[in-house]
């Protein structure tokens, strides 16, 4: 891995759309937009340095991204970039450079306590899982006794976070919080993940050795890493323990041959999507009690499950219209969610008039369009921009639709808690 930024330039060029200037590389890394003293405003990562970059100076940057960065665009004037080997080590990279310069316009994207970390305990046998910040700057009172050695972060998206983690638990298979010293192998040391400490497979100076390689690539010492598997491999050859040997030549293999597939496809989702993103928003309560609001997702004319978001109501829970706009400000706090290119709300003019006004006040020019029922609550219309209407009618009312029917399911899932004795 690299240690330094390969260089940097006048955001001038940049802002003038002269992107041949900067001769960035088409390959993974972290960049740097720098302000007028050389301070770093924020860090990002990428699958591509020169199409991410090229990403913060399109016409729709606000829509895409939203207004924070519109304004970081606007005060940045010099950028700095470094290549590394893999998107999984640029992940790693960008959360130890976030740690170390807390770049205002990355702490700002989003509440620092609800970003996630991966901690490591000090005990025999470490453990190592994620947790919000939050959690564990007050983990002395919630471990009972239990100390951490290391936690490593911030990481803003959760979705790279899980498959980084898939990746690195490949290399080098850990224990984590769920598994337990029974004697007995847990599900993850059945399938390769857990090194068996559960049941007594590995013994605990052997384990200490791979939880400080982990340790290691956590901290962006690649190099370091690499030393420390190939003394162990030309040791248990020098003893004659080929198959041990063989063990870290396969580690160092797959270190130098990261497959990072869903990671890149992450990225791309995440950066480079051109799909047309409906959100839809309902909300359901029973006479004020247990109210809640959802989003569902809509892309391209398909449901996108896994961006479905729940909201449970926290202020009026008797009024729709200010539970709607609850619900939108609350998920306007979310930067690192995609950006929508339509909303779709449930009701009428009143709906749409707190969707527009929520819009307005977070700084997003985006579409509203609302879905209005009949007496049994069936679509009968859409009010709205005709040229969505008419492009995409089928995905509006499906997401619509999807909405009422995920609000009441978890309207109804509260409700059942409640009734229980």
């Amino acid at each position: 891995m690299n240690s330094q930024p390969a260089r940097h330039r006048n955001a001038q060029a940049l802002a003038g759309g002269d992107l041949q200037q900067l001769d960035l590389p088409d390959s993974p890394g972290v960049y740097y937009f720098l302000g007028p003293k050389k301070e770093i405003l924020y860090v990002g990562k990428a699958t591509s340095l020169r199409d991410r970059v090229k990403s913060y100076f399109a016409k729709d940057l606000l829509t895409a991204r939203g207004p924070l960065l519109v304004k970081m665009i606007d005060e940045a004037v010099s950028l700095d970039w470094m290549t590394t080997d893999s998107v999984l080590e640029a992940l790693i990279f960008e959360a130890n450079q976030i740690k170390k310069h807390k770049p205002p316009y990355n702490t700002a994207e989003k509440d620092n306590k609800s970003f996630n970390m991966v901690v490591v305990t000090d005990e025999d046998f470490p453990q190592i899982f994620v947790m919000r910040s939050r959690s564990v700057a007050h983990w002395n009172s919630i471990s009972k006794g239990l100390k951490l050695s290391a936690a490593y972060g911030p990481f803003p998206h959760s979705g790279e976070l899980r498959e980084a983690l898939k990746i690195i638990r490949r290399i080098f298979p850990y224990r984590d919080n769920k598994c337990k010293l029974t004697g007995k192998p847990c599900f993850n040391a059945q399938i390769g993940l857990c090194p068996g400490v559960c049941a007594g497979w590995m013994g605990k100076r052997e384990y200490r050795k791979q939880v400080k390689r982990i340790k290691l690539f956590f901290e962006a010492k690649k190099t370091e890493l690499v030393k420390d598997l190939e003394k162990e491999m030309h040791s248990c050859a020098k003893e004659r323990k080929f198959e041990e040997a063989e063990k870290f030549k396969r580690m160092l293999y797959a270190l130098e041959h990261i497959q990072d597939i869903a990671l890149i496809k992450h990225d791309m989702e995440r950066s480079e999507s051109g799909e047309f993103r409906i959100e839809a928003y309902d909300i359901a309560h029973l006479s004020g009690k247990e109210a809640v609001g959802v989003m569902t997702v809509v892309e391209d004319g398909e449901l996108v499950k896994n961006q479905y978001r729940k909201f449970k109501i926290k202020i009026d829970k008797n009024d729709d219209v200010r539970n709607l706009r609850e619900v939108l400000e609350r998920r306007f706090n979310h930067p690192e969610w995609k950006w929508p290119q339509l909303i779709v709300v449930d009701g009428g003019v009143a709906q749409i008039n707190a969707a527009q006004e929520v819009l307005k006040e977070k700084g997003f020019n985006i579409d509203v369009v609302s879905v209005v029922k009949d007496n049994h609550h069936k679509a009968k219309g859409v009010v709205g921009s005709k040229q969505y209407v008419e492009r995409w009618g089928k995905s509006i009312l499906l997401a619509n639709f999807e909405a009422h029917r995920f609000a009441i399911t978890y309207h109804r899932k509260l409700r059942g808690k409640g009734f229980r004795i």
